[in-house]
């Protein structure tokens, strides 16, 4: 094992570029979300899930705004993790790193089972005929996440410089993919001629489409998570570009995905009328097993398209998983400084600059969780429900970023008053994303959280700040009552556009101006960091 330092400047180096920081933060995206999320979001919304990703889109373009804020004034490992504690101290900050930590733990199991997907075209024993993964495709799933391990471990300039590379060839097989999809099967009657036109579920369908959406865009929080170690500097800021073009990049990639599933779905081959699907029966499309691309490569009896698709299929989880084992480590990372875990998650390799102990264990952890949901279809439907948990992350950095403001740490920050208008924006995105992911999918979420809570502070003492988290804990269980009361709930009691425009109602007039004023006056101190290149820790 390499020798370690826990902090300083020998510690985390600055070496990742604006270029690279640019290619991970949209490889890092086009996954599993990519590939998948068309196929759920057409089912729900029909042709109208072109709509849910535009306006996805935008929803989390507010997010992201406040994170370019936060980091610019924070710019740490695992940020994101890490902005609540100086604004609201300790206990808030434990369920918010809690909450972005479930998230991370579970993507790159679910990518590594992506990767086992599309290995399984080629050899057919790694999935049962449900389209879950056997015993085989379980025990594969965990050797590929540990291959994770070695592209994070030797250094954040080598992951720069490998991703870039590694990167770029992903997005051209992505590309390839869908233009070739579009260029020789396109159907744009697909989007007019059916039952229900554009869109036959109405607006109902097309928001409910919307975080399946969020879970690919979640990636923009990725990069956040390595500030610490981007080149920038108050002199050349380059974080808050390589977030607004990540948001542009991946959103043309995903309506282009989208676009090229709906348009690409021949409903009269073997292959669709087999299962049951009738002309312009989207929701059926729920029926079609593992993945779409390839599925729809096969319908149409393309050979060299079906090879591109079931290389994007194993290339792109891939990268993806690799990346959010990354970003995952430095969450670990952060919560060790925050002394929520173990003070050996900050421990730093003095040869590699990484922190290896938070990089090993995460990617243990995960491959437990890959093993053990992988063949059981409840456990394995639990896993992908469960990332839930950082949708509810989200909610804390608008409140926490006008808090920050207050305190005089940022002024008026890098978004000037137009920050008082994103901010409460922000935070009704987030409430619906939350209240829109549905049931069962925030209680598992929810539960998990408030076990890791409980848990840990009972563990690590954490009881500092109880009352300024009360806002934030009564929060979660307004969205959770709502999940089901709603009509994305267990009960539907109450229509869809009502229930969406209550949470966003009451999440903004009573959550939001509740949350700022339980921020602390003073910020938190930080100190478990030392000097960190132009900041004064």
């Amino acid at each position: 094992m390499a020798g370690s330092t826990k902090k300083g400047k020998e510690g985390l180096k600055k070496e990742l570029s604006f270029v690279q920081l640019f290619i991970i933060g949209v490889v890092a995206a086009v996954g599993t979300g990519a590939l998948f999320s068309p196929l759920g979001m057409t089912a729900v919304a029909g042709p109208g899930s072109v709509l849910s990703w535009i306006i996805g889109a935008l929803f989390y373009t507010s997010i992201a705004l406040t994170y370019i804020e936060l980091s610019r004034v924070h710019p740490e490992a695992g940020g994101p993790s890490r902005y609540s504690l100086y604004t609201h101290g300790r206990f808030t900050n434990m369920i918010n790193a809690f909450a972005d930590l479930i998230w991370y733990i579970f993507i790159p199991p679910i990518e590594a089972l992506a990767v086992v997907e599309g290995i399984d075209y080629f050899w057919p024993v790694l999935l049962n005929s449900s389209g879950f993964p056997t015993l085989l495709g379980a025990i594969l799933g965990v050797i590929i996440l540990l291959l994770f391990i070695p592209f994070n471990y030797f250094g954040v300039r080598r992951f720069g410089k490998s991703t870039f590379w590694i990167g770029l060839a992903k997005i051209v097989l992505y590309l390839l993919v869908a233009f070739g999809l579009i260029i020789v099967f396109f159907s744009a009657k697909n989007f007019y001629a059916y039952k229900g036109s554009f869109a036959p579920f109405g607006f109902a369908g097309i928001f409910t489409a919307i975080p399946l959406a969020m879970f690919a865009f979640g990636s923009i929080r990725v990069l956040p998570d390595y500030s610490e170690e981007t080149k920038e500097t108050k002199r050349n800021s380059f974080m808050w570009k390589a977030i607004i073009l990540t948001v542009i990049g991946q959103t043309l990639l995903y309506l282009l995905f989208d676009i090229a599933f709906v348009g690409g779905i021949n409903w009269s081959s073997t292959g669709i009328t087999s299962l049951g699907i009738t002309a312009g029966s989207w929701a059926n499309l729920s029926k079609v097993v593992g993945n779409p691309f390839i599925f729809l490569a096969g319908n149409q009896n393309a050979v060299w398209l079906i090879v591109l698709a079931a290389a994007v299929g194993i290339i792109g989880p891939f990268v993806t998983g690799y990346i959010y084992l990354g970003g995952g480590s430095r969450i670990l990372f952060a919560m060790g400084r925050s002394k929520i875990v173990s003070s050996a998650m900050k421990t730093i390799s003095k040869t590699y600059s990484v922190p290896y102990w938070s990089i090993i264990v995460f990617a243990v952890v995960g491959a437990i969780v890959a093993f053990i949901s992988a063949p059981v279809p409840s456990i394995y439907s639990l896993l992908t429900d469960a990332v839930v948990a950082g949708y509810i992350g989200f909610a804390v950095n608008p409140v926490a970023m006008i808090v920050s403001r207050r305190q005089g740490t940022t002024k008026k920050g890098m978004l000037g008053a137009a920050g008082q208008v994103i901010a409460p924006i922000a935070f009704i995105a987030a409430s619906l994303i939350i209240f829109w992911s549905g049931w069962p999918s925030v209680p598992y979420s929810v539960l998990i959280l408030a076990v890791a809570v409980v848990a840990f502070s009972l563990i690590s003492r954490v009881k500092q700040h109880i009352t300024n988290s009360l806002w934030y804990i009564v929060y979660i269980l307004f969205l959770l009552f709502m999940t089901y009361i709603g009509s994305a709930g267990a009960l539907n009691t109450i229509p869809f556009i009502a229930s969406s425009g209550i949470v966003a109602f009451v999440s903004v007039v009573l959550f939001y101006p509740w949350g700022i004023m339980s921020g602390l006056k003073q910020p938190y101190e930080r100190k478990d960091i030392t000097m960190i290149e132009g900041i004064n820790a």
